[in-house]
């Protein structure tokens, strides 16, 4: 869902930010504080599209920890996450309690189990969407949203799209820095210089945190009860400074507090047997910490055995994220999807900043299958090493043992030659091993040096296993696509044929999910005397037989239209076939024959969606053709043609219902998007390729192919 790539040459790195740039960012950081505090909220932020639109970044954000950022850096726009939805929905998400985002967004719920609640909404301007706006309130906020609220949302997201645009029409479109830009929350005052004088006089510790979770104040009782100094404490959170405070537990209370501004409390034991009760107060400044002594609750609070050294993950949030990673790869299904849940969730959990994923070969070698934070070119020298060369990879794919080498010295000393491949200090090699065999390794990198504790090492260990797993499957996986991809292929033309005075544009988007050949086809022929047939269809099913079925419908269309028969004829015939060979299969096409020269045409069908004609003006209107029932149900089905009309400039759509079909949604409804989509994609005049690429720009990509095939004469029109 999210990615944190800082690395040079890295896809989906952010670059250092230019001065321009900087200036944007804070003024979207302007009008991000203002709508916050306009709103009553406590905290929001904004992300911005990526180039490829097919990520968002987080460049601003305000009133939140710092810590904030983190799983939430990178979010790709086709992930379960509201912001997401927001940008893909073009429309505003609210949240307003935890049962509704335990519902609507589980992995959120997971990372963020706090009581808040949020809003999303994209910022669009000329229909183009630049980004995303998120607010934030406090759990004890009414659940529903009221209109000025939104009004003011609208609003606000209104005046961030028009920066963003402004900045993109000037030619230096935004993008965010190498660390978001953190605000401070909404002011919550004056100075409160005498406010602490008072504090200083109560008997009970007092210690003011602010939004970033570091000490700004610490009272003399505060810095006794805690057996530290004022000064230690001031600038640094209290987990850094007291190590037997430095326990997730303890660290998610104050993430609980900040993240829904609720108060929270929890009782530590001070080492070796002082017990201290936390209470924490949020507000949209920060939380304040009222420390005093209590009875133990040692059922509730007691540390692990060995005191509170580091571990690993170090914050409560890095479990969340490692259950995230074990759903996620049981549902991966290619060695890309692996390779982005290795950098997006493993990454951030661990500290690391590279990876590389290695995959045994056929002769035995290992080669990089992906990588993440590295340059281009730099892993050639490790992919695929001679046999028996002994490297990180092959040395604990053979033992069976994970590598675990702390520090860069331990790596210069075993691996000098890899050492040279980055700048890394610790490195975790991780054997990927299945039951029946080994299928590869994986790689962590750090920046620093890392002490690899029991825990990580156990809980590394064992995610290596559910990648090793994935792995395996995402390999077969690849290669059945691979095949599968061919074989489509090799069924659909590899390119349409020039016809004089027509000019044409075809589209085929696969289906997202599965192995099977889709069932869409198509085909543009040439009949001489000035004219051309063209089909579109969609065979029921996605398997073998229904492949095969789709190559003899195909031929059987180019064979009965190369031999004169008209639109009627050529689907009464296709249809005749279809019956005889016995399948349970049925199918539906359209099939239209043009004369381009006298802008006609004679158009039939069979169950297939309405055609659309697009005027020269941008009106478009759907061609209600009578047509005929399915192909393959009665043998003696008749399907009339329709005469059509193409004045000058129109635009003839053929389409199949993957381009229509969305769950929950009425046909006629649907087919009005449609319309309207196409009148506002491109110029009237613009090449069909354009308007084609328009059309489909945000179309999702669902369980069903879509193809798309667009016809315009060019021919002057006959007087």
């Amino acid at each position: 869902m999210c990615e944190d790539s800082t690395a040079d040459g890295v896809p989906g790195a952010r670059r250092p930010t230019a001065a321009a740039d900087r200036s944007v960012l804070r003024e979207l950081g302007v009008c991000l504080t203002g709508a916050v505090a306009g709103l009553g909220a406590y905290g929001g932020g904004v992300y911005l599209l990526d180039p490829d639109g097919e990520a968002l970044e987080l460049a601003v954000f305000t009133g939140l920890p710092p810590q904030f950022a983190g799983p939430w850096r990178r979010i790709r726009v086709d992930a379960p996450v509201g912001v997401a939805e927001a940008v893909r929905g073009r429309q505003l998400v609210w949240v307003g309690d935890t049962q509704e985002m335990a519902r609507r967004y589980p992995r959120t719920a997971l990372i963020m189990p706090y009581r808040l609640a949020f809003a999303c909404v994209p910022l669009e301007c000329d229909g183009r969407v630049h980004g995303a706006l998120f607010v934030n309130w406090a759990g004890s906020r009414p659940r529903l949203l009221g209109a000025d609220e939104r009004d003011r949302l609208r609003a606000a997201a209104s005046v961030l799209g028009r920066v963003l645009a402004h900045a993109a029409d000037a030619g230096r479109p935004v993008r965010p820095a190498v660390e978001p830009l953190v605000l401070p929350g909404p002011a919550n005052g004056p100075d409160r210089t005498p406010e602490h004088s008072a504090l200083a006089r109560l008997p009970e510790g007092v210690c003011v945190l602010g939004v970033d979770g570091r000490v700004t104040l610490a009272t003399p009782a505060a810095a006794a009860l805690l057996g530290a100094a004022a000064d230690q404490l001031v600038g640094r959170a209290l987990w850094q400074v007291l190590p037997w405070l430095d326990d997730p537990v303890y660290e998610e209370r104050h993430r609980a507090a900040a993240m829904s501004r609720q108060p929270t409390a929890f009782t530590v034991l001070r080492p070796p047997d002082r017990w201290l009760c936390f209470q924490l107060y949020p507000d949209l400044s920060g939380i304040t910490v009222r420390i005093t002594e209590s009875g133990p609750e040692p059922d509730r609070h007691r540390l692990p055995e060995g005191g509170g050294g580091p571990r690993a993950p170090a914050r409560l949030d890095g479990y969340y994220h490692v259950l995230h990673l074990v759903g996620a790869l049981a549902r991966a299904t290619g060695v890309r999807d692996i390779v982005r849940l290795v950098a997006d969730e493993l990454l951030p959990v661990f500290g690391a900043s590279r990876a590389v994923l290695l995959a045994v070969e056929a002769d035995g070698r290992l080669r990089v299958v992906g990588a993440h934070g590295y340059r281009p070119g730099v892993l050639e020298r490790i992919d695929r090493p001679p046999a028996g060369a002994e490297t990180p990879g092959t040395l604990t794919l053979s033992t069976g043992v994970p590598l675990f080498l702390e520090e860069r010295q331990e790596i210069l000393r075993r691996y000098p030659l890899h050492a040279t491949l980055a700048p890394g200090s610790a490195w975790a090699v991780l054997p990927l091993l299945t039951p029946q065999r080994g299928v590869g390794a994986c790689v962590l990198s750090y920046d620093r040096p890392h002490r690899f504790g029991p825990e990580e090492r156990a809980t590394l260990t064992a995610l290596a296993d559910l990648i090793a797993q994935a792995l395996s499957r995402a390999r077969q996986y690849d290669t059945a696509s691979g095949l599968a991809r061919d074989l489509q292929d090799a069924l659909l033309p590899h390119r349409l044929p020039r016809i004089p005075g027509l000019e044409t544009a075809v589209r085929y988007l696969p289906a997202a999910e599965g192995l099977a050949v889709g069932g869409d086809f198509y085909d543009l022929i040439a009949l001489g005397h000035h004219r051309v047939a063209a089909v579109v269809g969609d065979i029921q099913g996605h398997n073998a037989t229904a492949a095969a079925l789709m190559g003899q419908i195909r031929t059987a269309v180019r064979a009965h239209a190369s031999g004169g028969a008209d639109p009627r004829r050529v689907l009464a015939l296709t249809n005749r076939l279809l019956t005889a060979l016995d399948t349970e299969l049925l199918a539906s096409a359209a099939y239209v024959r043009l004369d381009p020269r006298r802008h006609r045409a004679l158009l039939a069908s069979a169950g297939h969606p309405h055609p659309l004609l697009r005027h020269a003006d941008g009106r478009v209107e759907a061609l209600d053709a009578p047509g005929g029932m399915l192909l393959g149900i009665d043998p003696k089905a008749a399907y009339p043609h329709t005469r059509l009309a193409l004045p000058a400039g129109a635009t003839l759509a053929l389409y199949t219902d993957g381009l229509t079909d969305v769950p929950g949604t009425d046909p006629d409804h649907a087919l009005t998007a449609l319309a309207r989509r196409l009148s506002g994609a491109g110029e009237p005049d613009a090449p069909l390729d354009e308007i084609a690429d328009a059309l489909l720009q945000d179309h999702p990509v669902g369980t069903d192919d879509t193809t798309l095939l667009l016809l315009r004469p060019t021919e002057p029109v006959p007087e």
